[in-house]
């Protein structure tokens, strides 16, 4: 006997009430009395009727499906803002498609054109660090697809943003280091054209100016390629590192370029105990040598604020004009 998935039908004739009524209760309307909904919940987990999601896209002409661009998959970071978005989507009914651009443009411009069509209701993106000119996402935005960014912004495109308030974070972690003595502190920041790499350099700024510390570009290094080239990596911290700059501390503005750097710093002698911080939320940071301080991300609240904003954005009946950027303190963790 061929398997015959139970439906909405089944469900409304056996409980002698409309399939509109059962539809409503199913997806907890407020139309539906608490009695009525309970009954056809009741019924349809004792029939194993399942949701059927190709049916449901039909109707609304939805496909309850996000897409989801960041940098890297196995970046700390980007997997717990993954699990953030995937909680609150899940919830709400839709599904995900994760893509990586690996902080490559092309492959940022390729996903994001797969994405939109495989007909994604909406878009959570995170730039890459390659990234300068982003006419493919305003090409979509433009013809109505709902978009959110988090984490590595633009200001160039009018919609929801989330990210960490990183020019406080950068500033409280530099003042950290000046009020325990240092004031010779290099900084190692990301791909100079994101976002995040601007406020962060900025916030160190800012400390440097309040402690009347002069700014010194020569102890500034960027990792264009945001800590994937190890090589670029290795070459920046061995010049900060030389007795040229010497400096007194070390403060990384990413995730990747934190970890990578601690492995150069392992291959230079007697430098093991320089005070270090880095943003990371590595989850064995702690273990890591040299031994570093780390501002760690609210990655996971990251990811529901921008999935709940984007179904929003899906979700209204009219257009949507006004919007917001969520700013999430981070935590400064030293590690003695």
């Amino acid at each position: 006997m061929m398997f015959k998935a139970a439906t909405i039908k089944d469900i409304a004739k056996a409980l002698s009430i409309s399939t509109s009524t059962v539809s409503r209760a199913l997806s907890d309307s407020y139309e539906i009395s608490p009695k009525t909904k309970k009954k056809v919940l009741d019924y349809a987990r004792q029939i194993n009727y399942q949701h059927n999601p190709i049916a449901a896209s039909l109707r609304s002409r939805k496909s309850y499906t996000i897409g989801i661009m960041v940098a890297d998959v196995a970046n700390s970071f980007f997997s717990q803002t993954i699990n953030g978005i995937e909680s609150v989507a899940y919830e709400k009914g839709y599904n995900v498609i994760i893509t990586q651009s690996h902080d490559s443009y092309d492959r940022e411009v390729i996903n994001i054109e797969h994405l939109a069509n495989r007909s994604v209701d909406g878009l959570l993106i995170s730039m890459s660090a390659q990234t300068i000119d982003y006419a493919h996402i305003s090409k979509l935005h433009d013809q109505g697809l709902p978009i959110v960014f988090f984490d590595r912004i633009i200001d160039q495109i009018d919609t929801y943003k989330v990210t960490t308030d990183n020019f406080k974070a950068a500033f409280e972690a530099t003042e950290l280091l000046i009020n325990k003595g240092y004031q010779k502190i290099a900084h190692l920041g990301n791909a100079p054209q994101l976002s995040i790499t601007a406020e962060r350099v900025n916030g160190y700024k800012a400390a440097l100016a309040k402690h009347h510390i002069n700014f010194d570009a020569d102890i500034v290094k960027y990792c264009h390629e945001g800590g994937r080239n190890i090589t670029e990596v290795e070459e920046a911290i061995f010049y900060v590192m030389s007795d040229a700059i010497k400096p007194d501390a070390l403060f990384i503005a990413s995730d990747l370029i934190s970890t990578t750097s601690l492995r150069a710093l392992n291959k230079i002698p007697g430098v093991q105990q320089i005070p270090i911080i880095g943003f990371s939320n590595s989850d064995v940071i702690d273990l890591l040598s040299p031994r570093i301080s780390y501002v760690r991300q609210r990655a996971f609240e990251m990811g529901q604020v921008a999935t709940g904003m984007l179904i929003q954005l899906i979700e209204s009946k009219y257009p949507v004009y006004e919007f917001d950027t969520t700013l999430l303190e981070a935590e400064i963790h030293w590690i003695t």
